[in-house]
């Protein structure tokens, strides 16, 4: 097998300069610029208006921030088993126990409630793995796509913002779901020898 060298042209001046390349920027800047004045811009434009205006509407299956929920009592749902923490892939969520003698849980089916609770949104690649992990139904992704903050203390959320983002979550019936599952299964004999 042979290799073939590909000769190369020696570059003129204005293409050492990168002459050709910044006018090739500037016009279409302008073209974008003058499309933007004329109302054209489709890469902002919805149906109502312009995007900063008019917030996007995203469809139904889109996965945007993470946050924790409460449920209809107004309980929070987390138990910190720390399953969203070890599937995380960029590892933005930190959970830190209560330790060994943690806060009293404050419903009924929890034995603990996080110490601390943080999501580094700079992290978070919204992927949904933590919300499918959870098996409290406690951590949910809502529809958000702009985040924004002055500093990257801003961006980390604590367990309180993170519940009041989330708010109360109507779907939440995992263990009235479970109770009627067990109350709808057969009952078996048990045969004692």
């Amino acid at each position: 097998m042979s290799t073939k060298v590909v000769e190369r042209k020696e570059l003129t001046l204005a293409e050492r300069l990168y002459l050709p390349a910044l006018a090739g920027g500037f016009k279409v800047t302008a073209r974008h610029f003058l499309r933007t004045i004329k109302g054209e811009n489709a890469a902002t434009a919805t149906s109502e208006g312009y995007y900063p205006e008019v917030p996007w509407k995203v469809g139904e299956a889109y996965r945007g921030a993470p946050y924790l929920v409460r449920d209809q009592d107004g309980h929070t749902k987390c138990v910190s088993c720390q399953l969203c923490e070890f599937v995380c892939p960029p590892k933005a969520i930190r959970i830190t126990p209560p330790g060994p003698h943690g806060a009293p849980a404050e419903r009924a089916n929890a034995e603990k409630m996080p110490a601390e609770f943080e999501i580094n949104m700079l992290r978070c690649i919204f992927c949904g793995l933590c919300q499918e992990v959870c098996p409290e139904e406690a951590i949910f992704l809502r529809q958000d796509y702009s985040l924004s903050g002055l500093s990257r203390g801003e961006m980390v959320y604590d367990m309180e913002k993170l519940l009041s983002l989330g708010g109360t979550h109507a779907g939440i019936q995992k263990w009235r779901r479970k109770l009627e599952e067990a109350r709808g299964q057969e009952t078996f004999p048990v045969q004692v020898d």
